[in-house]
């Protein structure tokens, strides 16, 4: 049912992009069924119905017609979303940097210890899988 779309995709708003993790989580549904999906307090349904008409038209989402109502589903997977939206970050705020993104938050302290041998561990993996290859 997921149905590929051109990855030069907009970015969403922080409402757009609640109804979207919502509708990626169920795999598509009715209004009713994203609204259902909202911590409380949850949003009027003719505020999650005009959010699902702008992520229709900004290609996010497809319809289709079941009696008098519709169904919604992702154009697009989420990882395809998030890799994406990740990449127009780093090139926007670390100069298209993935080495100066990383930096800036291990020299502020974000990082624990952990969180930076993990990262290690992960791009050590990485190295040798791309070597094997």
């Amino acid at each position: 049912m997921l149905r590929r779309r051109n990855l030069n995709m907009e970015t969403l708003t922080k409402a757009e992009e609640k109804a979207m993790k919502i509708l990626w989580s169920i795999d598509g549904g009715l209004i009713r069924d994203v609204v259902n999906n909202y911590d409380e307090p949850k949003p009027a349904y003719t505020t999650v119905a005009t959010i699902m008409k702008i992520l229709e038209k900004k290609g996010f989402v497809g319809r289709r017609a079941i009696a008098n109502t519709h169904e919604y589903y992702p154009l697009i997977r989420e990882e395809d979303y998030t890799k994406k939206y990740m990449k127009s970050f780093v090139k926007r705020y670390f100069s298209d940097s993935f080495k100066s993104m990383v930096s800036a938050f291990g020299t502020n302290e974000e990082l624990s210890t952990q969180d930076m041998e993990d990262l290690i561990e992960h791009f050590r993996k990485q190295i040798d899988k791309k070597n094997t290859e």
